[in-house]
């Protein structure tokens, strides 16, 4: 028996590759099916089975895709509703891989449909339990994504969860695996750990939902109180994995190298915004104007979602040389399909063909702290991380939130933005940009760099 976890660090999510004798299984694929059908390929197995734990919010699966190449079913939990051909497993309902077996165990709280996978090993024990966006290390999941079911409240989803938690996992033996959909840094929860594996012993005894430290009536309350609101592009994700969506194949098959000419004709249609995904750096130095700027070497594709939020505009890239499929292909990752194509020669081409580009003032984080109590400071970190430590005066905005609260900066100001590191502070001058903001300074290095400037002074 061989278990594989595959995780993107950019999306914090876990699929998982299974193979016993001959037969194999993945558990909640992401859209590029080439990197299970390689490992089909390379076990000499057959894929056996798909297997889905709920219908994914915050990325489009490749369920659909992998089926369509491998002729392997998909399988869902009970309750769940699809619009393509699937298996709809009864709770407690049992699938042959090899010599192993995988044991449904219907798990709803997170969403109605949520599933947790028992995997019992060739001699019948209970090895590890695939747990979906259920359990979590030190968290579970959140309780309001469930799409389209006005009938259940967070509160009533939470204590669903809270009970799934207590009959179908708490009962499992201490050394039974854990293996979760995700980890630290996805919106799916509010405090996972970094780690993304563990034993439930080790899980009973600090995960709150398992150690006993809490009511039901306590676990419903942490889990609705200070719920940050979901990303507008998670409903549209569910409906993709529930209804069907374009092969990736295809999107990549359709990209297309545009000259400065047919980029500046494209920019004129509704809808349609310029995407610049290279270092913030690069950005800050030149880049079209009005464009936004969520670089590749960050977690690129969430932000994609929470910043440009409908699923169906219409995307101009700016790409550093041979990072266009990469950028399509993390598009694609959370339902951002229609790329238009990319400027060819990339910002080079722009500048040679005379058009007008703009930059982002920066200063270095041991100039800024020489006049940190007399500026304007604008800090895009999370709540979790500003209530750690922060500048005295700075005003607080979670990146997310930017838009949003835009009315609370004035742009007759100059306005020195940090995040932690660098990444999320350009994405915000970017927007602020785009807003009308003209006195906008980013703090090199960010946070971490202001304070290590700080210390050593």
């Amino acid at each position: 028996m061989k278990i594989e976890q595959i995780y993107t660090g950019c999306l914090f999510q876990a699929s998982y590759f299974i193979e016993s004798n001959g037969e194999s299984a993945v558990i909640d694929p992401l859209r590029e099916s080439n990197v299970y059908l390689n490992k089909v390929k390379k076990t000499k197995s057959k894929l056996k089975y798909i297997f889905e734990t709920h219908f994914h919010a915050d990325f489009v699966s490749g369920h659909i895709t992998l089926s369509k190449f491998s002729g392997a079913p998909i399988v869902f939990g009970p309750k769940a509703k699809t619009n393509f051909q699937s298996i709809i497993a009864e709770d407690l309902q049992e699938f042959k891989v090899g010599d192993i077996t995988i044991k449904v165990l219907h798990t709803p709280g997170h969403t109605i449909e949520s599933t947790t996978y028992l995997l019992i090993d060739n001699k019948g024990r209970n090895h590890c339990i695939f747990t979906g966006d259920t359990l979590f290390l030190g968290d579970v999941g959140r309780p309001d994504l469930a799409q389209n079911n006005s009938d259940y409240t967070p509160e009533m989803q939470a204590g669903m969860l809270f009970d799934s938690i207590q009959a179908k996992i708490s009962v499992l033996p201490d050394d039974v695996i854990v293996y979760p959909a995700h980890g630290a840094g996805s919106a799916c929860g509010k405090n996972m750990m970094k780690e993304t594996f563990d034993s439930l012993g080790n899980q009973k005894k600090i995960n709150y939902a398992l150690n006993g430290s809490c009511t039901r009536d306590d676990f419903i309350k942490i889990l609705t109180t200070d719920l940050l609101e979901a990303p507008s592009y998670f409903p549209q994700n569910v409906m993709m994995n529930k209804n069907g969506y374009e092969d990736l194949d295809n999107l990549l098959e359709s990209k297309k190298a545009l000259t400065v000419d047919e980029f500046m004709s494209f920019m004129n249609l509704n809808n349609t915004i310029v995407l610049d995904t290279r270092s913030s750096a690069d950005f800050s130095n030149g880049h079209i104007p009005n464009s936004y700027f969520i670089g590749l070497n960050g977690s690129f594709a969430p932000w994609v979602g929470e910043i440009l939020k409908d699923t169906n505009i219409n995307i101009l890239l700016i790409v550093d040389q041979d990072k266009e499929i990469e950028a399509i292909t993390r598009l694609s990752r959370v339902g951002f399909d229609n790329c238009l194509g990319y400027l060819d020669g990339g910002l080079s081409s722009w500048k040679k063909s005379g058009n007008k580009i703009e930059t982002i003032n920066n200063i270095s984080p041991l100039d800024f702290i020489e006049i940190k109590d007399e500026v304007y400071t604008l800090d895009v970190r999370k709540k979790s991380e500003t209530s750690l430590s922060s500048l005295k005066n700075s005003i607080k905005i979670p990146l997310s939130n930017l838009e949003s609260k835009i009315d609370l900066l004035d742009n007759n100001d100059s306005i020195y933005i940090h995040c932690a590191g660098g990444y999320r502070s350009m994405i915000a001058a970017s927007l602020l940009k785009r807003n009308g903001f003209n006195r906008i300074i980013d703090i090199n290095r960010g946070f971490s760099g202001i304070q290590k400037c700080l210390i050593n002074s």
